[in-house]
């Protein structure tokens, strides 16, 4: 015989009790067993990524208590298998109901229509307001004006350096300005053994050119995205800054692949500054040995004018709801949750990722923080990257012909031209898109 399960059972018990009673206590019964299935919970799907996931699991937790009606799945997605497993969602209609998603990747899917237009949420809500946010940042999810993502963490590239080895060199900071940090590289460089450099740029990295063409005033792309701006004279100005670095040998040419242990020969000394993320705060307390505790620090990357003009490239992840999601209401209220500075404060302490809103900074201590101070400073002094979705796809010509100039010797303007070429040719299909979009507004406006 089979046994039936305790749920069961007592539902089969409430039933035979509501026959032997009268009709309306036989009712309360059966109202009794619908409850008890918990069939009105609501599950929200959210897919998030790499480590960011298991630091989700322990805050939704205090979600699900707060909510008990909503039940939260959270999915652990590869970043190296997120992009291809978002779209391939999109084309499937399975996408979840809210994930976590990249900045640069924002424009991509609002273009193919994924996202759910995020403002008459925010509009009515008393935990997400822009003026809360680092403004750079919330400007990555603005697209023609309209809102798509609510920030969840923050990143940006600035300068990681030795203490020890720019006091050697005889400057006890990092200078402001392009023509200073250049003295200190000079005097970082004369010093240095046959094998040893001033400063660690990657040659397959996109960033550092780009967010030095920012500086110097770049749109990067121009004409409201439809043409490669880097052959004019604000970016040429930038690229020739980078490609020097290389050129008077204060960068090795050398890629990531080409380095066994960036931590181990940061530590070696054989190069003293390197541009990267606040991820290398954590990583770089654990692998330098503590010899070397205290003797490295932080700064905000330096302008082409000083400090002012020392800007950075808007990085981080974002929250976004998915417009085919039959759970939106709950979503948000996810969203909000996890938007609250506390619990923005407990995402950092349990993954690392500097929080999005500026109050969790205050409240934590963390914008006095040694070394994340001048990610304070430098997140208030960030861009975004150009907002088109074919903006993946151009980064990888930015490296291409980056690595023609520094490995191959091209001439700085052929170089900048073939990037253009590449680049309009990319965005061939948005300037159709546009002036077909264009030509309808302008035959309905007749």
């Amino acid at each position: 015989m089979t046994r039936l399960s305790g749920p069961v059972v007592r539902c089969a018990t409430a039933m035979r009790r509501g026959l032997a009673l009268a009709v309306v206590a036989g009712s309360f019964a059966l109202a009794a067993c619908s409850g008890a299935s918990g069939a009105e919970r609501v599950t929200v799907r959210f897919w998030a990524m790499g480590a960011e996931a298991d630091a989700l699991r322990q805050l939704v937790r205090g979600f699900e208590r707060e909510h008990p009606e909503i039940a939260v799945e959270v999915q652990q997605i590869p970043w190296t298998a997120a992009h291809e497993k978002l779209i391939t969602a999109y084309v499937g209609d399975a996408t979840p109901d809210i994930a976590q998603l990249g900045n640069t990747w924002v424009p991509e899917f609002h273009a193919i229509g994924a996202l759910e237009p995020l403002a008459p949420w925010a509009a009515r809500s008393e935990v997400v307001d822009s003026s809360g946010y680092f403004p750079g940042i919330w400007n990555t999810n603005l697209i023609h004006g309209e809102l798509y993502g609510i920030p969840w963490y923050v990143d940006t590239r600035l300068i990681f350096y030795r203490k020890d080895i720019l006091a050697r060199a005889g400057f006890d900071s990092i200078p402001g300005s392009w023509e200073g940090w250049r003295r200190a590289m000079q005097a970082i460089k004369r010093r240095a053994g046959p094998r040893q450099y001033a400063i660690l740029l990657p040659t397959n990295e996109w960033n550092q050119p780009v967010l030095l063409g920012l500086q110097t005033g770049s749109p990067i792309l121009k004409d409201d995205g439809r043409y490669g701006a880097f052959s004019d004279s604000a970016f040429r100005r930038a690229f020739e800054f980078y490609v020097s670095l290389y050129r008077d040998g204060f960068a090795p040419v050398a890629g990531y692949n080409d380095i066994a242990n960036v931590y181990q020969e940061f530590a070696r000394g054989t190069y003293a500054i390197w541009m990267t993320g606040p991820w290398n705060i954590g990583e770089l307390k654990r692998r330098l040995p503590d010899s070397l505790q205290g003797k490295w620090g932080t700064a905000p990357v330096p302008g082409p004018a000083g400090d002012s003009s020392g800007v950075s490239l808007a990085g981080g992840s974002s929250f976004v709801i998915f417009r085919a999601s039959k759970h939106r209401e709950q979503a948000w209220k996810l969203i909000e949750y996890l938007s609250r500075p506390e619990q923005q404060v407990e995402f950092y302490r349990l993954s690392g990722d500097l929080p999005a809103r500026l109050e969790a900074w205050e409240k934590s201590g963390l914008e006095r923080d040694e070394y994340a101070h001048a990610f304070w400073v430098q997140l208030h002094r960030v861009e975004a990257t150009p907002k088109v979705p074919e903006w993946e796809s151009i980064t990888a010509k930015i490296i291409d012909q980056s690595e023609a100039v520094i490995r191959g010797g091209t001439p700085v303007p052929r170089a900048l031209a073939e990037l253009d070429r590449e680049a309009n040719i990319i965005l061939e299909k948005r300037r159709w898109l546009l002036a077909r979009d264009s030509a309808r507004a302008a035959d309905e406006g007749k």
